[in-house]
């Protein structure tokens, strides 16, 4: 067990440069590299969500950050192509990870502390 979490805590740290890679080119307006930045910082978090999942809070909010980093990808994707225009899509994807962590405090977390 504490060989994985280990391995996941590495994964996480290079999780966080490839999401600064990816936001600071949409920053500068580099199109290219924010754009190939999406698909490695989206995977890595689907793959730090799947490792994590033998522990609870961490599998719930790691899914909520693959529905938050994907939510900014098609942002930045809608400013750079788009004309903004899809912010909507964008919104429900907030909307999802929001979702997701409303339902682990509310029905998850509420009743693993109630049985304590």
């Amino acid at each position: 067990m504490k060989f994985i979490e280990k391995r996941v805590r590495r994964y996480e740290n290079a999780h966080v440069i490839l999401w600064l890679i990816k936001d600071f080119s949409w920053m500068m307006n580099w199109k290219l590299l924010g754009i190939l930045m999406i698909i490695p910082t989206i995977a890595m978090s689907i793959f730090i969500a799947y490792f994590s999942r033998s522990h609870v809070s961490g599998f719930w909010h790691n899914i909520a950050i693959v529905f938050w980093i994907s939510a900014n990808s098609i942002w930045m994707l809608g400013e750079f192509w788009f004309d903004d225009q899809l912010r909507p899509v964008s919104a429900v994807l907030f909307g999802l990870g929001f979702l997701t962590l409303l339902i682990y405090y509310f029905f998850i977390a509420e009743r693993k502390n109630g049985n304590s």
